[in-house]
């Protein structure tokens, strides 16, 4: 991995230090391994000392019992795209959209996010796709800089294989652009996530209002410029992601042949493999494999893809991304923790193992000289219910 990426990662807290400390006590800690009754300190923005026992120190947080677990960490998200353009051909304005975004991700729990943009555009079909990552990407970063964000954000460009001009969009990107992760994303019709065409018609149906005749010449549009561009483009996008320090992750794998492309590829993590045959595969390679909370949450994939719920049981799932439903992400370690009766093993799937995936090792596990990201979480059975979030001690949500 790049050493700047790295460096930017890791150069502690996105918020000035008010110099207080914020102290969590008799709650129960959940750690890498284990739950234990006991205390967190937070001071300058880091975890400054883990205590056991159910003492309540003056000026500390009686949690009652409550939980407290590390700060989610969000790899994938649609979240930033939806508030931008809350209905097809509606462009909100940008400033209101990412601070909206951002608070809205903070009341969920996550205090780290990746924020997807798609790099790559259409501009020969009805399903025409315009450039805005470099623009809408300026924003946020001068946003973040300026201090007006709740919790820490990376970007995360999702490269679309099937574009006219992916390369052109990616070079306007650099190492300084806190870029974690690159997707390589192929939606040709009829393979990966799309090998089912009655699923995109209805996706694609709904979100552009395509006719049967607009549809075939969608497919047949977007089979052609993978057939142009489709290997050049696969290359290139690697070669920029090694450019940027970024993180490599491959999309929709659904073959063992693609898992070994992946692989070969430096891919380090699968964003929602389509099939077990996929998911084996890349546990084999040590890839680590990332699904959908709303799969896990449904029961299934809407695209009628391996369910989130198979993979776990067959201990295949390491990762967990909210994808659309940002809420879905606390809820889903609980579903976890159900499946696997292990609390510690699903809490790692939303906090320290998307951070170890993203090279982040600073934050993910309540540990001391680690962010001071942390959630107070109750329970109504089953069902979370957060209570407080702080982002490097401050509370945030």
């Amino acid at each position: 991995m790049n050493s700047l990426f790295t460096k930017t990662a890791r150069d502690g807290a996105d918020h000035a230090s008010s110099g207080e400390s914020l102290r969590l006590a008799n709650a129960r800690l959940v750690l890498h391994d284990m739950v234990i009754t006991g205390s967190v300190l937070i001071e300058d923005g880091k975890i400054a000392e883990i205590a056991e026992g159910d003492q309540v120190p003056q000026g500390a947080v009686d949690c009652a019992g409550d939980l407290v677990l590390p700060g989610l960490v969000e790899l994938h998200t649609d979240n930033l795209e939806r508030h931008i353009e809350p209905r097809p051909a509606v462009d909100w304005p940008h400033l209101p959209a990412i601070l909206a975004h951002d608070g809205e991700l903070a009341s969920t729990g996550i205090t780290t996010v990746f924020d997807a943009l798609r790099v790559g555009s259409i501009h020969d079909s009805k399903a025409r796709y315009g450039a805005y990552a470099r623009k809408l990407a300026d924003e946020l970063l001068a946003i973040r800089a300026a201090g007006h964000l709740k919790i820490s954000h990376f970007l995360h460009l999702r490269a679309e294989i099937c574009s006219e001009t992916l390369l052109e969009e990616m070079a306007q990107f650099g190492p300084e652009d806190r870029i974690g992760i690159v997707s390589l994303m192929d939606h040709t019709p009829g393979q990966r996530q799309f090998r089912d065409l009655g699923a995109l018609r209805t996706y694609v149906s709904k979100k552009r209002g395509m006719s049967d005749g607009e549809f075939a010449e969608h497919v047949a549009n977007l089979k052609e410029l993978q057939r142009l561009y489709g290997a050049r483009h696969e290359a290139g996008a690697v070669v920029e992601a090694r450019r940027y320090g970024a993180v490599l992750a491959s999309h929709d794998d659904t073959t063992s042949e693609q898992v070994a492309q992946s692989h070969s590829n430096g891919v380090g993590f699968a964003e929602f493999p389509t099939t077990i045959e996929a998911a084996e595969a890349c546990n084999s390679h040590g890839i680590a494999v990332m699904m959908g909370a709303p799969n896990l949450i449904r029961g299934g994939s809407h695209s009628g893809n391996v369910a989130a719920i198979e993979l776990a049981q067959a201990g295949f799932l390491d990762i967990v991304s909210s994808d659309y439903v940002p809420s879905a992400l606390l809820l889903s370690a609980f579903r976890l923790s159900e499946i696997w009766g292990d609390l510690p093993r699903a809490v790692a799937c939303v906090t320290e193992n998307p951070a170890r995936a993203a090279g982040l090792t600073d934050r993910g596990r309540l540990e001391t000289g680690l962010r001071g990201d942390v959630l107070r979480v109750g329970q109504a059975g089953q069902t979370p219910i957060l209570r407080g979030v702080w982002s490097c001690g401050r509370r945030v949500a």
